[in-house]
């Protein structure tokens, strides 16, 4: 019989770890380092512990850990389209469909009390962190701050009542020769008061305010939107910090003011493949090393935005395209072969069509499921 258990200190490594113990014939799966999992999951370090209430459960069955799941509610998350409180749930492994159904009814059960009327999930643990399960694209592993999943498991979440409301697509583009003649001529042509520079570490948490700033605007309008407070930008520009090349993070201005912004950041997720999660006794010389001196092959863009006010503008129009251009040379310089553009909404054709035409094929499809609760 499976019961499910609140996750208490004593049950919280279980929580960590049991993805990858059930992953374990998975080529793709990659297990997360265990300290960043503790820190993601806790008050002090996540703030978005400040704004929303969080509950994890695991799932148990002979003594033995075979699955877990979290709700979350939001106070800074929108409405449901017929104005409905959304509560949401995340952070979701099983080893089968029973379960599944059993852990997914102690989150709605829950979320029920929170007097949620529309769950959607998953979100690990807000849309600002890692969106959606995976649905497309099972045989490669994942880049840094995204999900991976077993195949079966999306058709369970649907069996369970739960339908698709939004895809999230990633995109892979080959970095290793020149991007194409016809679009380079095109980012080349000059505009007035056009500037696109690096990201000045003098000022960075300055920077970061900047870069934050367009995203927050820029995304306003998406589908579930939820802005990043001040103290999430805080623990964000500490978190970034060690692995940010200021050199593959752009800025556009336009006569001084900031208007677009990119941040492509090294896929970690390579380096830390074959360290099951661990940093000791020689994980943490090992990952230095691949961070520092051997160099990290692929890289992720996770942040990509212009300003609304220009982005139906003839230069706004080609920022994004030229904000990659931007960031082509150090690419090559630091030998990274290939990145992942992710994850852009299933609509945002503007985008996606740039991104094509600079040969991106895509790669993954995470998908966002809903439910009504009775």
């Amino acid at each position: 019989m499976t019961k499910v258990l609140d996750v208490d200190a004593a049950h919280l490594l279980d929580f960590i770890r049991v993805p990858g113990r059930l992953a374990t014939r998975d080529p793709a799966w990659i297990e997360p380092l265990r300290f960043e999992r503790r820190q993601f999951l806790s008050p002090k370090h996540n703030r978005l512990y400040d704004h929303a209430e969080i509950r994890l459960w695991i799932a148990e069955r002979a003594g033995e850990t075979v699955g877990r799941i979290s709700a979350q509610v939001d106070r800074l998350a929108p409405p449901g389209p017929g104005g409905e409180k959304i509560g949401f749930f995340g952070m979701i492994a099983a080893d089968g469909e029973e379960t599944l159904r059993a852990l997914l009814a102690t989150a709605e059960a829950w979320l029920a009390e929170q007097n949620v009327k529309l769950v959607r999930g998953p979100f690990s643990l807000s849309v600002n962190q890692t969106s959606g399960l995976l649905v497309q694209g099972f045989d490669t592993p994942p880049y840094v701050m995204m999900d991976h999943h077993p195949e079966w498991l999306g058709q369970a979440v649907e069996a369970s009542g739960y339908a698709p409301a939004q895809d999230l697509v990633a995109y892979v583009m080959d970095t290793v020769g020149p991007l194409p003649a016809k679009e380079r001529r095109l980012v080349e042509r000059d505009w007035p008061g056009l500037l696109i520079r690096s990201l000045d570490m003098r000022r960075y948490r300055d920077e970061i305010t900047t870069v934050t700033t367009i995203f927050n605007d820029a995304w306003s309008n998406n589908w579930g939107f939820i802005p990043l407070t001040e103290a999430e930008i805080d623990a964000m520009a500490t978190e970034l910090k060690p692995i940010l090349d200021p050199e593959l993070v752009k800025i556009a201005e336009i006569d001084g003011e900031p208007v677009a912004f990119l941040v492509l950041l090294p896929n970690v997720n390579e380096a830390i493949a074959d360290l099951d999660g661990r940093l000791l006794p020689f994980g943490w010389a090992k990952l230095l090393w691949r961070l520092k001196v051997q160099g990290i092959k692929t890289g992720r863009v996770p942040l990509m935005g212009v300003r609304r006010d220009f982005a139906d503008t003839l230069v706004g129009k080609t920022l994004p395209l030229r904000l990659i251009y931007a960031v082509e040379d150090r690419v090559h310089a630091r030998g990274i072969r290939e990145i992942e553009l992710s994850w852009l909404l299933e609509d945002n054709w503007p985008v996606r069509r740039v991104i094509e035409r600079l040969g991106g094929q895509l790669s993954k499809v995470y998908r966002i499921y809903e439910k009504r609760l009775p």
